[in-house]
């Protein structure tokens, strides 16, 4: 199977991994299985599936359609999809490289052109999915605080209390942002957003570039994708990339202030998927917010 047949016949793919006919090599990535796969012509592919059993419904095509839409744009290098099942996703391998001051500044510049090219509406056309949990993208008008506020933080609260991630008075805490949120947030119409921008989404590639993977891609606000960068040690020469980014597109006034706002719908994702051990982290996250 070369790349050609490949891109003719995507569904064959399954089939010629269940017979070992494509050399498959395990990589490490997230919550799928993940691997780089060989073709006879010697393309490189990245492809993902679920672990264990059928993927949950919906999922890789979420990600299909997110890839496809930040693509679209032609502001930041993304991935081309090359098959897009049910059942898994595989896509142009990236070589990794190592991160650096230009490739930080070509990032920041083409993030700030990424989100000006816009969305028409908060969420997205297609059901979402962020890492193993579904994401509600039900298309809204806004205003942003109030969208934010019911289809991003409050379902993963309820998530997180649900699974007892949270105590009481971590999720008083959060309601009382639910409530008041009009007074933080700055509001802003739909930018087209990776939607899950923590460190490990953006891969540094040997081609001297940053590319966006693994998106929670949706119409949502700019300030969400900036603060996420700095969230689990931040990427690297995160100062270039907020600098080059705000060359191109300044953000509103007491942007660093919004921050905590902006990184607690993601915390609160990782408290409703991974349970307690994110706890400190929405708590700090939602003081820091009250306290504006």
């Amino acid at each position: 199977m070369d790349l050609a047949y490949l891109r003719a016949h995507p569904e064959h793919l399954p089939t010629f991994l269940i017979h070992q006919r494509i050399r498959e090599t395990p990589v490490h990535r997230g919550v799928t299985s993940a691997s780089r796969l060989t073709l006879d012509d010697g393309t490189s592919l990245f492809a993902k599936s679920w672990p264990d059993g059928p993927a949950p419904e919906g999922m890789f095509a979420a990600e299909a359609a997110g890839l496809r839409w930040l693509r679209g744009a032609g502001a930041v290098p993304v991935p081309e999809i090359i098959v897009s099942l049910p059942e898994l996703i595989a896509m142009e391998w990236v070589e990794p490289g190592e991160a650096g001051r230009q490739a930080a500044e070509l990032f920041g510049r083409g993030l700030a052109a990424l989100h000006r090219s816009g969305a028409e509406t908060f969420g997205a056309p297609w059901p979402g999915w962020i890492g193993p949990l579904p994401l509600d993208n039900t298309p809204s008008g806004g205003p942003w605080s109030s969208w934010f506020a019911e289809r991003r933080l409050l379902p993963h609260l309820r998530a997180s209390a649900d699974r007892g991630a949270l105590s009481g008075s971590d999720i008083a805490v959060v309601e009382q942002i639910l409530k008041t949120i009009a007074r933080y947030g700055v509001e802003e119409p739909p930018s087209r957003i990776h939607g899950d921008l923590w460190p490990g989404n953006l891969l540094w590639g040997a081609d001297g570039r940053g590319w966006l993977v693994d998106p929670a891609a949706h119409g949502g606000h700019r300030e969400t994708d900036l603060a996420t960068l700095s969230l689990f040690g931040g990427v690297p020469h995160l100062d270039v990339i907020l600098g080059a980014y705000r060359a191109e597109w300044p953000l509103a006034d007491g942007w660093e202030r919004r921050v905590p706002l902006h990184q607690l719908h993601l915390l609160l994702v990782h408290t409703a998927a991974f349970g307690s051990g994110f706890r400190g982290a929405v708590r700090a996250a939602a003081d820091a917010v009250l306290r504006g």
